[in-house]
């Protein structure tokens, strides 16, 4: 039986069923392809991945990986590559990390609505995640979609945020919560200038880009800057353009990060350990609204 995917929110994300993808041959990949020009959010279940076949499987789908995170200044990774994003609350013994560990308190930000590698250029494309230990509490992720925030927004704030540009800097959002990198580690991560509307290429939808690493709007006053990208946050965070995933073992989760954001909901982490291993391809067809 060929891929399949069924919708599951009115706007956005899809299941799909009937794909291995370790071994997906080139029309399973097209379908997934098209499926995240309309669905932006595609679920996997039971996909059962080692970091190779993850890497393997991700440069198939999409392309080339990005490697320059907010981890990989902070430590070594723990799997030989920087391709792998160790998305985990345990360090290299298996062991949940302290309540002060420097990499637990820096990964708390991803509580707060982001999009991933917008500090940098290029940014990122697609983020894929894939869960290795689940707890047996809730540690969900929910992802929101920016086209139809875009599409809801009244003609007027349409207008008014037409060619603007934003600043993004994972050291403001960083330091929104309190954590501090080195002059160094900012060396390192200097933030990168994206448009605030984008053009999704193929489907050719306008999407809002925010995330919190969105530090301030070139060319306007800071203050109103900031209060600008809060608003149009409320506005594309609100509950009906949100999907809220519950994590099974072996659950893969693509998405698009043009044309989303996403947020780690809190739970126990000082407590229960929880593993997950993004890989994430560069956006090299930036296309400004």
């Amino acid at each position: 039986m060929s891929l399949s995917i069924a919708p599951v929110h009115p706007h956005f994300v899809g299941e799909v069923s009937h794909v291995d993808l370790r071994s997906a041959d080139n029309q399973a990949l097209q379908a997934i392809r098209d499926g995240m020009d309309k669905y932006a959010v595609l679920v996997f279940h039971d996909q059962p991945m080692t970091n190779d076949e993850q890497l393997t499987f991700a440069q198939r789908l999409d392309g080339e990986l990005h490697t320059k995170t907010s981890l990989s200044v902070l430590e070594k990774s723990r799997f030989g590559t920087n391709a792998i994003t160790d998305i985990s609350n345990v360090n290299d013994k298996g062991e949940v990390l302290k309540a002060d560990d420097r990499r637990r308190v820096s990964s708390l930000s991803n509580r707060l609505w982001h999009t991933d590698a917008s500090f940098n250029d290029p940014a990122g494309r697609y983020s894929m995640l894939s869960a290795k230990v689940v707890p047996p509490v809730s540690a969900d992720t929910e992802f929101a979609d920016m086209r139809a925030a875009y599409d809801y927004l009244d003609e007027e704030t349409k207008e008014k945020i037409e060619g603007l540009a934003v600043f993004h800097s994972i050291v403001y959002s960083r330091h929104v919560l309190g954590f501090e990198f080195s002059e160094e580690e900012k060396a390192k991560l200097p933030g990168a200038v994206h448009p605030l509307v984008r053009v999704i290429p193929r489907s050719e939808r306008k999407s809002l880009y925010l995330a919190s690493h969105a530090s301030h709007i070139v060319d306007w006053p800071v203050p109103e800057g900031r209060a600008l990208l809060r608003e149009l946050t409320e506005h594309a965070t609100a509950r009906e353009f949100v999907y809220r995933h519950a994590w099974k073992e072996n659950d893969f989760v693509i998405w698009d990060n043009r044309a989303t954001m996403h947020r780690g909901l809190p739970f126990d982490d000082k407590k229960y350990p929880r593993e997950l291993r993004r890989t994430t391809t560069l956006d090299l067809e930036m296309v400004t609204a």
